[in-house]
């Protein structure tokens, strides 16, 4: 079992939370725009992967929405 209960990233995904989480605005959420750019900037992914890895952070947990847009948890 993990500690924090969430399932383990694959190292891809690890490094795009990172990636998010470095370019995290001020007021700490993302429009999936946005998210998708600082993803393609920074792990140089093409939108369909994007969408992919936004997709799998959410479902394991560690990003959820808000009024259309993303924000990160506990990282």
């Amino acid at each position: 079992m993990v500690p924090n209960g969430k399932s383990p990233l694959t190292p891809l995904a690890q490094e795009a939370l990172d990636a998010l989480a470095r370019r995290l605005p001020d007021e700490g959420e993302l429009t999936y725009n946005h998210a998708y750019t600082i993803l393609k900037e920074e792990e140089d992914l093409e939108r369909p992967t994007a969408e992919d890895i936004i997709e799998r952070l959410y479902n394991k947990g560690h990003l959820y929405e808000v009024e259309e847009k993303l924000r990160l948890t506990d990282h």
